[in-house]
């Protein structure tokens, strides 16, 4: 049998999609055997893979290779010194648990021979077990009398490697019990009590140290990363700006923001009172029942706009393949507003939520701010975008970025606006309220992580400066800081745009590109940094240390 390490390496005169797709396939592998946590040997592991891999694509001879191939390369090499540069702050945010999980070492290890394929010593491993129940129980006696100084979003993150380190041992035993007599015999009893003690003490960790309450779904807890884990993000997507720097980007849209708001209330004849614009326009919504023939208008709507305006290729299997669905009242807990794709997946009023959540998501989702979004998430914004990414360099998925995902769908709200898309004054607040709303994600997601704002601090701001609904705002934070979204995935929206919208100035007003040659030029080269693209669509030299350096926003 051959050494791990030679399997894990790719096999030599790949193609960079070949080297690319088996570095993807390697990856999983790697962390899907390695995924107790609090284990040791998954950073160990990992660290060798990312030097293994990187001495694999450094041997490749990037001058001999051609500009796409060169992107390529690119790419990959950029990722694995992300994941590198990336390990000692996951590793920390382990370490930060360990002194709540005092218990756990021994455990892990039982999950580590199991990865190693090795033979089980039953009456050893009972003994683990029976030991680990005390030291479960101790451990919690002692934080009873001497409660631990830690955050709630610690506490809430201990309390998840308790449970994810009981799933790991779950899987471990059933591979086992009932097939191996002698194992069942010395180890059913003492993990049958540990399951239940490992419950127990997540959820003390949750409700008794943290504070948490498991019933309040409402309760917002979230996990700042700090300046430095932002720093890396920002350099592995190619944004050469700092934290600060793009608050005071943000600051400047919103301002603007502002200022176009101002003007539709006039034309509203409401003055300069945006604030009362917006509850206007709030309160036009379609009856129960019509919003998914509204979002069919509006989608055939903005599909025959670009279609007709020759601003992009719309395949006609693409504008025929997407579909709806109902969101159900849970989701819009964390998802307020419609999300899409080739399924747009409708946000409105369930008949069993409460009266002002049903009119909070009535107004929330009311017929200007649908028309200012549907296009976003279906054509010409995600879900073209998705159906070109699977038919043009498809491998490049393995690095989608937020910043050209979720930025070309905002860069279109902003190529429809300055195309007078949105005319009426109402459709036109509409048009705004989702634009500030990008504005206000980069303000607050930023301000969270860099731990300047408190999560109610973030909702306050959405509905002071935005015009959220409270509950609205709440499931907006919510999404951002407790939805499994990464600390840039809500900067991305504005950011992306604004980078399209300035490669768009460079290769089609000042280069003499066409709309529909630029827009297509884009999705053929996926969902991959912008930065990158430009240098692909401009004929940029690529070189083997390409440095962060686009700033396409003069501050």
């Amino acid at each position: 049998m051959l050494p791990v390490l030679l399997l894990l390496l790719p096999q030599s005169g790949a193609t960079l999609p070949e080297l690319i797709a088996q570095y993807d396939a390697d990856q999983r592998a790697v962390r899907r055997l390695y995924s107790a946590p609090l284990d040791p040997a998954r950073w160990e592991r990992a660290d060798r893979f990312l030097a293994d891999w990187l001495a694999r694509v450094d041997a490749v001879d990037f001058e001999a290779l051609d500009p796409a191939s060169r992107v390529d390369w690119l790419l990959l090499r950029g990722e694995l010194l992300h994941q590198q540069r990336a390990l000692p702050q996951q590793r920390g945010r382990e370490e930060e648990v360990a002194p709540l999980l005092p218990f756990a070492p021994p455990l892990v290890e039982l999950c580590t021979i199991r990865a190693r394929r090795e033979p089980v010593d039953a009456a050893a491993a009972a003994g683990v077990l029976a030991s680990a129940v005390k030291a479960v129980a101790d451990a919690r006696k002692g934080f009873e009398s001497e409660k631990p100084v830690v955050t709630a979003a610690l506490a809430g993150r201990a309390a998840e490697r308790a449970e994810g380190l009981r799933g790991a041992l779950e899987d471990w035993y059933e591979f086992s019990a009932e097939y191996d007599p002698q194992f069942t015999w010395w180890v059913r009893q003492p993990w049958e009590q540990l399951a239940k003690s490992l419950a127990e003490y997540a959820r003390f960790l949750r409700e008794t140290i943290g504070g948490l309450k498991p019933d309040d779904a409402d309760q917002l807890v979230g996990d700042p990363i700090g300046r430095e884990a932002l720093l890396e993000a920002l350099a592995h997507e190619r944004i050469p700006y700092t934290p600060e720097e793009l608050v005071q980007i943000a600051e400047r849209e919103h301002e603007w923001c502002l200022v176009e708001l101002r003007k539709a209330a006039a034309d509203m004849g409401l003055g300069q009172d945006w604030h009362e614009a917006l509850e206007r326009v709030k309160g036009d919504f379609v009856a129960p029942g019509e919003q998914p023939q509204l979002i069919r208008r509006l989608a055939e709507e903005a599909t025959r706009y670009v279609t007709e305006h020759d601003l992009v290729t719309v395949p006609p299997l693409c504008a025929e393949a997407w579909r709806m669905q109902m969101m159900s009242a849970e989701r819009q807990k964390l998802n307020p507003y419609f999300t899409g794709g080739e399924v747009i997946s409708i946000s409105f009023p369930t008949a069993g939520m409460e009266h002002e959540d049903k009119l909070m998501s009535l107004r929330g989702n009311n017929v200007h701010f649908c028309r200012a979004t549907v296009h976003h998430e279906l054509i010409p914004g995600h879900h073209l975008q998705g159906f070109q990414a699977d038919r043009w360099r498809p491998w490049r998925q393995t690095f989608g970025t937020a910043f050209l995902v979720e930025g070309w769908a905002l860069y279109w709200e902003m190529l429809l606006w300055d195309r007078g898309f949105f005319q009426s004054p109402e459709d036109r607040v509409g048009a705004l309220f989702w634009r500030n709303h990008r504005t206000a994600r980069i303000v607050f997601s930023l301000n969270f992580h860099l731990g300047n704002w408190t999560p109610q601090q973030c909702v306050d701001y959405l509905v002071d400066e935005v015009g959220h609904e409270r509950r609205g705002a709440e499931a907006e934070v919510r999404r951002s800081i407790q939805g499994g979204y990464g600390p840039l995935y809500q900067c991305a929206y504005m950011l992306g745009g604004l980078q399209l919208r300035s490669l768009r100035g460079e290769l089609v007003e000042g280069g003499g590109m066409g709309e529909r040659e630029f827009h297509d030029a884009v999705l053929r080269e996926n969902a991959i940094p912008v930065e990158l693209i430009r240098a692909a669509l401009s004929g940029l030299p690529l070189e083997r240390e390409l440095p962060v350096a686009w700033r396409f926003y003069p501050l």
